[in-house]
């Protein structure tokens, strides 16, 4: 059996973790996709960041594939993800899917709080 533990460090091996502030100056340099992929709970209690999407944990890999039906037009091969959650490890796991969905340029930006803390526009939910 495999642990959670094990699969967010699995998941870390292949998306690069950014820190706050490089996660502020790559969403300020433009064409990224920012994704909040917390549940909505979550959401409606803090806000989220004003540049991202909102797609929850369990939506993402049709949101992310062009041929569902729910698919978001925002996803493009070549434009650069980053993905947060509360704390980072959903981010990661989401992250390592988006890679195996074929994303190539996919980051974690770990979580939410601190990405607002380091000056992230918020928009209330």
């Amino acid at each position: 059996m495999i642990s959670y533990k094990d699969m967010i460090a699995a998941a870390d091996a292949l998306v690069p973790r950014l820190n706050p502030a490089q996660a502020k100056d790559m969403i300020a340099a433009g064409n990224v996709l920012v994704v909040d992929i917390r549940d909505g709970l979550e959401i409606q209690q803090t806000g989220k960041l004003c540049c991202a999407v909102h797609i929850a944990r369990g939506s993402l890999e049709g949101r992310a594939d062009p041929t569902s039906p729910t698919y978001n037009p925002d996803f493009k091969p070549d434009r650069a993800v980053i993905v947060h959650c509360a704390g980072g490890g959903r981010a990661a796991l989401a992250g390592k899917t988006l890679r195996e969905m074929g994303y190539t340029k996919v980051f974690n930006a770990g979580g939410f709080k601190d990405l607002a803390e380091a000056g992230i526009a918020v928009e209330k939910g």
